[in-house]
């Protein structure tokens, strides 16, 4: 695809390495001559130096041939008015990032008046992300299929828990047949397992199955299953503001603390069921005062990521249930990863997510289409959702029959309400949506599984 990119932060940046590692031809814009010929440099592609809503300056990046034009800039405005532009001049396909608030409720209608493709909000992204991990504490992160009918969740194994030592293939037979472990990180390792791997404590694990049925074997491995009823927010941003509408919504006591006072005025007004208190939250004499030691949970997401580590790491000693990282700098990645922290987020890698999941859809629909894509394990793994289509060859065949690539798992297949976790004998049928995780990125296509 030819594919323009309009901004060069740090989602202008993923985007940029992703999407030039896929074969794709990316033309990049930026008003800094120092970002862009740093990022054409690392990435050989094609920088421009100017105002990506500028006419002039698309024609040059290839408008009238481009495929996709990403608009990532820093303003709202802009990123809509580079959309439109491009949408005029080269009939391409278009996204925009839109963060501010004012406009989330009016997303669908200015993506349907001004004809874009996408509309990405970071901040309103990560608030779902973390709100669903705060309705599930025990995960480290969930990622929703199927439309929400199956769930991918992450979680660390404790000391002394019955999944200790446990192989696979015994693991029905002990705890049920409704959930399959597709993917383990041991050791900074990962591992796409067969029946006969063995589980030990510590390794970081994922499975498939759907909400009722991951309920269920959490409750058989004695791990917390419920809701957390209160949680403590660092930080009154954009994130905050939506994830707390989203936890008053679910019954969730909600308490922020920022530092700002003119911010405090404006969440009273915008969050009146939230309880909002001026200060510092990186004081660990307030947060004492404020009753830490009650909270359920707690979410670290100020401006700065050295801090909502540093805040992260005390609250998990005082804290009954979950901590949340909210994390800017995806560079970050090595460092955090050496660090005792529960689940992190990252608005900007979300963004980016979304984003590839658009453009791998729409490059190739030869047997079927990306649904879904989800990036893990520090973007070494991918759990990818194919809807399948009636020309596609994987169909009709018995899985223990197909040549499927090394590393690679078929975790789910979707058949209208049903959810089947598979086995040998299960066959995938046209309208079928299958989840497949590999260590293998880049796949397009539900035949891209099977050995060429």
């Amino acid at each position: 695809m030819n594919i323009i990119i309009a901004g060069c932060g740090k989602v202008g940046t993923v985007l940029t390495a992703q999407l030039s590692k896929e074969d794709n031809n990316i033309c990049i814009i930026d008003k800094d001559s120092a970002v862009v010929n740093r990022l054409a440099s690392a990435y050989d592609v094609m920088g421009i130096t100017g105002n990506g809503a500028s006419y002039s300056i698309l024609a040059e990046a290839g408008i009238e041939d481009a495929d996709l034009m990403i608009a990532v800039t820093e303003s709202d405005e802009l990123n809509l008015l580079c959309c439109v532009i491009a949408k005029k001049a080269g009939q391409c396909q278009t996204i925009a990032r839109v963060r501010n608030p004012i406009y989330s409720q009016e997303r669908q209608f200015i993506k349907d008046e001004l004809g874009l493709s996408m509309i990405i909000n970071p901040e309103f992204t990560a608030a779902v992300e973390i709100s669903q991990l705060l309705c599930f504490p025990n995960a480290m992160a969930i990622d929703v299929f199927s439309k929400g009918r199956s769930e991918m969740l992450r979680f660390r194994i404790p000391e002394n828990s019955i999944l200790d030592q446990m192989q696979l293939k015994d693991m029905p037979a002990r705890l049920g047949n409704d959930i399959l472990v597709c993917a383990v990180e041991r050791n900074h390792e990962i591992i796409i397992p067969s029946g006969s791997f063995t589980l030990q404590a510590s390794d970081i694990v994922s499975l498939i199955a759907s909400r009722k049925n991951a309920v269920e074997f959490f409750k058989k491995i004695r791990m917390k299953t419920n809701h957390v009823k209160n949680t403590m927010l660092i930080g009154g941003g954009k994130i905050a503001v939506y994830l707390a509408n989203m936890l008053l919504r679910l019954g969730i006591s909600v308490k922020i603390i920022e530092l700002d006072p003119k911010r405090c005025e404006e969440l009273s007004e915008m969050l009146p069921e939230a309880t909002i208190i001026n200060g510092d939250g990186s004081d660990e004499d307030l947060l004492y005062e404020e009753r830490i030691d009650l909270m359920d949970s707690f979410v670290a997401m100020t401006n700065f990521d050295e801090e909502n580590i540093l805040l992260s790491l005390f609250a998990k000693k005082k804290v009954r249930s979950k901590v949340i990282t909210k994390i800017n700098r995806l560079q970050l990645n090595e460092v955090i990863h050496n660090l005792d922290l529960d689940s992190v987020v990252y608005p900007k890698h979300l963004t980016a997510e979304k984003i590839l999941q658009y453009v791998r859809a729409t490059q190739n629909s030869i047997g079927s289409n990306i649904e879904t894509l989800y990036r893990l394990f520090d973007d070494r793994v991918e759990a990818l959702e194919f809807n399948i289509q009636e020309n596609a060859k994987i169909t009709g065949i018995p899985l223990m029959e197909l040549n499927l690539k090394k590393n690679l798992l078929i975790g789910c297949i979707t058949r209208g309400d049903q959810i089947i976790i598979p086995g040998g004998q299960d066959m995938i049928l046209p309208g079928d949506s299958v989840i497949v995780v590999t260590t293998i990125l880049g796949l397009q296509d539900a035949q891209d599984i099977l050995q060429e």
